[in-house]
């Protein structure tokens, strides 16, 4: 007589309503039972490969923010409000198209469309890698190039939006953390990875800063095509995304979104040109500037598991405390001409930021959640408002990106107009505090449906 030791059911990814174009028909992680077999598993792969699409998106959007420190070497004779120019430039058009980008996932499908999004990144790589070569064409021509990386930006928009659907309420944070990491740390690769490339085997080859990034753009297309899926569930008209603009809330957050991610984009693209200009270093700012975005990145997950675990609204105000205090440090840093306080002060600013993302993020689908359940949480009422969350994701990543335009230019217009960068600095003090009292008043002030709840 033989035996056989009982094995758990497997329920295997063909089960699954596939439909033709990788089209998944039925989707529902809040299901624990469906979670646990099936939905983690899919939902992971669809993470892993809109990380690396995200990733490299974000590179080449803050390509310009390295390549602009070597630029004078390359024949280029720009002042430093052009120089903080071309990196404020992508950034604000890479807010502007968040907006489409926002919309792309119901209309195209977000496997679909993390393809054409990768694809499109090939224009500002080979434009960077022209015009880099030709200073002849002056400065107007270079900054309608540079605007071009602003496509790398829009990603952001579409890959979270995307990524909301696939995860339950209960891990949001943590998914979409790691999402907006892995895009983010692309940042403090390409600051890393590209001073080393344009000068390998001597000289400088400004140019491959843009050519090394086009085929790792047709690589993402191709994974993403290969291994993502399209949710019917996210496949809506775009009516949810519109709605979502009805709440108060998405403008409350877009502002709080402004001081994190804004302030993150912003710093990261403005820190290299800031150490070399400020304190006359351009070697630390190829050598070490890096590791601002890469500290924010790291810390954007543990943003959202922390707000996970205690709230996303207390973990915000944290942040803001912690920004602040780094200003703060950053302007007595250049009162005194340290360039070493200066830089561990914004190594603050950027962990703050990090877990800032996190924590912003978080409160966005725990606020539209409990806008479900006051209206009696029936299924379609909670399918409805997970859209409206969605759609209120991708808003809010286009008005908080425009802090990546904001934030260089105030550099620039106190370097012009003073001669210096702190009053830039004080502004941010104040617009921290600031924040801090609206997340308070908004969310944790007692007796706030908000706080009871527990956002």
């Amino acid at each position: 007589m033989t035996t056989t030791s009982a094995q758990p059911p497997v329920i295997e990814e063909e089960s699954l309503d596939r439909r033709p174009g990788r089209w998944i028909g039925h989707w529902a992680p809040e299901d624990p039972a469906f979670w646990r077999r099936i939905g983690s598993g899919v939902a992971r792969r669809n993470l892993i490969w809109s990380i690396f699409a995200e990733h490299i998106g974000f590179s080449v959007w803050l390509l310009w923010s390295i390549v602009v420190v070597r630029l004078g070497d390359a024949g280029w004779q720009l002042t430093t409000s052009q120089a903080l120019w071309l990196t404020a430039v992508p950034s604000g058009v890479g807010a502007l198209l968040r907006l489409p980008y926002t919309f792309a996932v119901p209309v195209f499908g977000g496997r679909n469309w993390t393809v054409i999004s990768a694809l499109l990144l090939i224009v500002p790589c080979a434009g960077l890698a022209w015009a880099v070569e030709h200073p002849e064409i002056g400065f107007v021509p270079l900054l309608l190039i540079a605007a071009t990386a602003g496509l790398g930006g829009g990603n952001f928009a579409s890959s979270m939006a995307n990524i909301s659907f696939f995860y339950p309420e209960r891990e949001k944070g943590w998914a979409l953390g790691l999402n907006a990491a892995g895009g983010n740390i692309g940042v403090a690769v390409v600051q890393f990875v590209v001073p080393q490339v344009i000068v390998l085997g001597g000289g400088l080859a400004l140019a491959r800063a843009g050519l090394m990034y086009i085929p790792l753009a047709v690589i993402a297309a191709v994974c993403a095509y290969l291994f993502m899926d399209n949710l019917v569930e996210a496949k809506a008209d775009v009516r949810p995304v519109w709605s979502s603009l009805r709440h108060r809330d998405t403008w409350i957050m877009s502002l709080l979104y402004i001081g994190t991610f804004g302030s993150f984009i912003g710093y990261s693209a403005a820190f290299p040109t800031l150490l070399n200009s400020v304190f006359g270093r351009p070697d630390v700012a190829l050598a070490w500037a890096f590791l601002g975005a890469g500290v924010g990145s790291l810390c954007r997950p543990f943003g959202g598991r922390l707000s996970d675990l205690v709230g996303g609204a207390r973990v915000t105000v944290a942040s803001f405390v912690l920004m602040a205090i780094g200003a703060l440090g950053a302007l007595w840093s250049v009162e005194r001409r340290s360039m070493g306080l200066f830089f561990v002060a914004f190594l603050l600013l950027f962990v703050a930021t990090g877990v800032g993302n996190g924590s912003t993020y978080r409160m966005i689908s725990r606020i539209f959640q409990i806008k479900g359940e006051e209206q009696g949480g029936a299924p379609e009422v909670m399918l409805a408002m997970r859209r409206q969350a969605a759609g209120a994701l991708g808003i809010i990543s286009a008005v908080g990106a425009f802090g990546g335009f904001l934030v260089p230019i105030c550099y620039a217009w106190a370097r012009s107009t003073y001669g210096g960068i702190q009053p830039a600095l004080r502004f941010y003090v104040g617009f921290f505090l600031v924040l801090l009292v609206v997340t308070w008043v908004a969310y944790l002030r007692p007796g706030s449906r908000m706080a009871r709840a527990g956002v």
